[in-house]
């Protein structure tokens, strides 16, 4: 959203996905409706003008929803990733809202995660 201002993409009524996400961008989340949010984006992957996790959970966690960091690298993918996350999206309170560069690797986890 801080990027792009592109919406989130919903998988089913409970798990979305969203481009990189700023501190700013947790209201419009936490308006949407979602309870919490995975943020698979290694701190610094995109340089110094990417949002630290830190500073993205402070204002997740001051707007009520639950916020975990779990970075996965999108090109080498591994079966802890995937276990780790298909974990999170059942545990946490939903609808959840992950979010990545681009939303894909989320995606990719998503898909891996329902199809086991």
């Amino acid at each position: 959203m801080a990027e792009s201002q592109a919406p989130f993409t919903h998988f089913n009524p409970n798990f979305a996905v969203a481009p990189q996400l700023a501190p700013e961008d947790m209201a419009a989340v936490a308006a949407a409706g979602f309870r919490s949010v995975i943020n698979n984006r290694p701190d610094g992957e995109g340089g110094p003008s990417q949002p630290a996790s830190a500073d993205i959970e402070k204002a997740a966690r001051a707007l009520g929803l639950e916020y975990r960091h779990q970075p996965v690298n999108g090109a080498a993918i591994q079966q802890q990733d995937v276990e780790t996350f298909s974990e999170l999206v059942e545990t946490l309170p939903g609808p959840v809202l992950a979010f990545c560069r681009t939303g894909t690797r989320c995606g990719n986890l998503f898909r891996l995660a329902s199809a086991q």
